[in-house]
């Protein structure tokens, strides 16, 4: 045993504070000291004095200030990725011992282009919190998840607004992002006329958007690919077959977005909708609830890659 001050004896790490944890991601995920203060209730000096003794405490630097956005330096971006765990360590800790256990099934339909996205962590998130309520998951078109969800066969699902037939009214803002036209790097296929199109069946908005857009601009297409989901179009995108209408979160390589020079027309932004029962049941009013967070979480994430 070391003596205190002794020999082998080593002052103890020091313990990071959550609550300055908890504002730091929102300093990044928000890319602003004041957007952050608003967020959390506290006034920009307020936070940077917090950031200032974190810094301080672990001897790096971890934001860069510039004039109008704030972003992270390598060791801002390691530090994120702990915090992030930290506050889901105690979120879930906190859940264990005050909040009553959830159990039950609850059914969750979702759009293809959602679940290849967002189900990982929505299910994972879930189940950490609430190990012993059973998911039961429909992947499906956007109108037949809220004919599903209207007959009260769903709890919650997630579908893509401006869907044909779809009502404009329907369901509840949980994500918006640009719709853009992807093709794969280094490829040709958005050089060739007529242009080669990778598309879902009628009554997909990507489809309806698409083109609109290349009506509108009078380009000449051929759609030469048809697939219910998002694999299918990235499979003639990888062989470089046809370009197709992605969003811009969805662009990994080999693929990438191919840029207004190509004089293709703009797209536009589209929305992922969600439909509950409220009141319901407290089962499906959590997972609703996990949905929200992760887009929120992931929506973060995509900003910091933009931004890197």
């Amino acid at each position: 045993m070391s003596v205190p001050n002794g020999p082998g004896w080593q002052a103890p790490l020091p313990l990071l504070d959550l609550d300055v944890l908890r504002n730091f991601v929102a300093i990044v995920e928000n890319r602003s000291f004041s957007r952050a203060a608003h967020q959390v209730h506290r006034t920009p000096s307020a936070l940077s004095m917090q950031i200032k003794s974190l810094e301080e405490t672990l001897g790096k630097t971890l934001l860069i200030r510039e004039a109008r956005r704030v972003s992270t330096t390598c060791e801002g971006e390691t530090l994120l990725r702990y915090a992030r765990r930290l506050l889901n360590l105690n979120q879930e800790a906190v859940e264990q011992f005050l909040c009553p256990a959830l159990q039950g099934t609850v059914r969750l339909g979702t759009a293809d282009d959602v679940g290849t996205r967002l189900l990982p962590q929505v299910l994972s998130r879930f189940a950490r919190s609430h190990p012993s309520v059973q998911v039961d998951v429909s992947v499906a078109p956007s109108l037949d998840l809220m004919r599903r969800f209207d007959a009260g066969e769903l709890d919650v699902a997630l579908m893509t607004s401006g869907t044909d037939g779809m009502p404009g009214d329907r369901g509840e803002v949980v994500h918006s992002e640009s719709l853009v036209w992807a093709g794969r790097r280094g490829g040709m296929a958005s050089e060739r006329r007529p242009l080669q199109l990778a598309l879902s069946n009628h009554g997909c908005a990507w489809r309806r958007m698409a083109l609109s857009a290349l009506d509108a601009a009078g380009i000449d297409y051929r759609i030469a690919y048809v697939s219910e989901n998002t694999a299918g179009h990235c499979a003639a995108l990888w062989a470089d077959l046809a370009i197709s209408t992605l969003p811009a979160s969805m662009v990994e390589p080999p693929l990438k977005c191919i840029d207004q020079s190509a004089g293709l027309p703009a797209l536009g932004k589209y929305q992922v909708l969600m439909l509950r029962h409220p009141g319901s049941n407290s089962a499906s009013d959590a997972l609703a609830d996990t949905v929200v967070e992760a887009f929120q979480h992931w929506t973060g994430q995509s900003l910091e890659l933009a931004s890197a």
